[in-house]
């Protein structure tokens, strides 16, 4: 569990969140709000009306988790932690994961920066999510909705990690220190063009970077670079079903008949096609 004492904050009234003792299951700020962690180690701070937005569900999250640590998103890990090596050096790495999912992406990065003292904060509205990402080292994983405003410290991370959810560039300006970094990571429109129509995912519209470099320079985060990454992946029917369900399409797919189309469609060769774009806080 990291130490939080002054970077992460009240969701109700932004000040600074403590351990209330040495058990560290129980935060609270000096106006006396407090958030218990959940059996499973994180803590939800979605109180009163929630958020209007859909969970992942927990057979989402287990096909997620299933495709992912089948290494078949692995290549991608790979060019976030080469990008946060190029743009943060330091003894301390302090991030954000926004839409941070089981905390896959993040995993890899405080594996392999194991030298660096790590603070992590990990959101995501899934409690399913968050049950995983709750066990990773030096992180708090926190339920909460992205849309709103962060529960950080302003300028207290070194690098915001905004990986296929909701971009929120206002917020993460706030969070991110002067020499910060943020790596947003999307779809690009060939990015599983073999089985998205066959198996009813939804596809990835044109234009993305050009929206997205204007919604961020709004909030003074200026484009800095963008690489693209595409390979092939070797999927087999249970990885097809895994691909599908773990995306937002998993909301509304049937599971039955989901494993009856990969099941008629065999074995993929599948384009993987992500663009990762890096935004910097403007001056």
């Amino acid at each position: 569990m990291p130490n939080i004492d002054t970077t992460v904050t009240c969701p109700v009234c932004d000040m600074p969140l403590q351990f209330s003792d040495e058990t560290r299951k129980s935060l609270r700020c000096v106006s006396s709000h407090r958030f218990d962690a959940a059996k499973q180690g994180y803590f939800n701070f979605l109180t009163g009306k929630g958020t209007n937005f859909l969970e992942d569900t927990s057979a989402m999250v287990q096909s997620r988790e299933a495709f992912q640590s089948s290494g078949h998103y692995a290549p991608l890990a790979g060019k976030l932690l080469e990008l946060v090596g190029k743009y943060h050096q330091g003894s301390t790495l302090d991030l954000l994961d926004a839409g941070a999912g089981t905390g896959y992406y993040l995993n890899q990065i405080l594996n392999a920066t194991a030298n660096c003292q790590h603070d992590a904060l990990a959101l995501d509205i899934s409690r399913f999510a968050m049950r995983r990402a709750a066990k990773l080292p030096s992180t708090m994983a926190v339920v909460w909705d992205v849309w709103r405003r962060l529960p950080s410290a302003d300028a207290s991370r070194d690098v915001v990690l905004n990986c296929f959810a909701p971009h929120n560039p206002a917020e993460f300006r706030r969070v991110l220190r002067e020499d910060g970094v943020c790596i947003v990571v999307t779809g690009e429109p060939d990015h599983l063009n073999e089985v998205v129509e066959p198996l009813g995912m939804l596809s990835v519209a044109e234009g993305k970077l050009t929206a997205l470099t204007e919604k961020f320079a709004a909030e003074h985060l200026a484009h800095s670079d963008t690489q693209h990454l595409s390979y092939q992946m070797a999927l087999n029917d249970e990885d097809l079903y895994n691909l599908a369900f773990m995306g937002p399409a998993g909301h509304h797919l049937s599971p039955e008949t989901l494993r009856d189309k990969v099941r008629s469609l065999g074995n993929q060769q599948v384009t993987a096609s992500f663009g990762v774009h890096v935004f910097v806080p403007e001056a």
